[in-house]
């Protein structure tokens, strides 16, 4: 059985560490990219506990590099004079093509790369990145508004498969 909690094991050998939800809510999500990072052993140990922060991340082609700016990733409790800095760059893992692509398209007006989800896949670390466009106002408003609706169609659908068995 698979649960989407935190920390929880999914269908497809992912152990989420942390998702940024509200992205989802603030921009269209063009296209998605499965990438690794670079981490230091304290960052490691940290992410294992469960333990970090997408809300303010965004990826940076820098110097035909891919970066991960303002992803929080706690000090390890544990660690020494060894620990990272919570807030520090990190270099992404992807082909070149891949980063040539993101480097275009993000360059375009509007366009921005936001992480998804940290999470680890066969031991190991893993950020889901997405090329996404800004909504604006009342595109947020719009896709409120279809959830909602979709909810109160399925409640209605249940509701009346429920008189049904009765």
């Amino acid at each position: 059985m698979a649960t989407k909690g935190k920390g929880k094991e999914k269908d497809d050998g992912r152990k989420l560490v942390a998702q940024h939800k509200k992205a989802r809510h603030d921009y269209h999500i063009l296209d998605t990219y499965e990438c690794g990072l670079v981490l230091s052993g304290t960052e490691v140990k940290s992410l294992r506990q469960g333990r970090a922060s997408l809300v303010d991340g965004f990826v940076q082609i820098d110097g035909g590099e891919a970066w991960l700016h303002n992803v929080h990733i706690p000090e390890y409790a544990q660690g020494t004079w060894t620990n990272h800095s919570a807030r520090r760059k990190r270099k992404l893992l992807l082909h070149r093509v891949e980063i040539d692509k993101l480097e275009v398209k993000s360059e375009e007006t509007g366009h921005t790369i936001v992480p998804l989800a940290l999470y680890f896949k066969g031991g190991r670390a893993k950020v889901e990145i997405a090329l996404a466009k800004g909504k604006k106002e009342y595109d947020k408003r719009q896709t409120l508004r279809e959830k909602q609706d979709r909810r109160e169609t399925e409640r209605a659908i249940s509701a009346v498969r429920r008189r049904q068995r009765a």
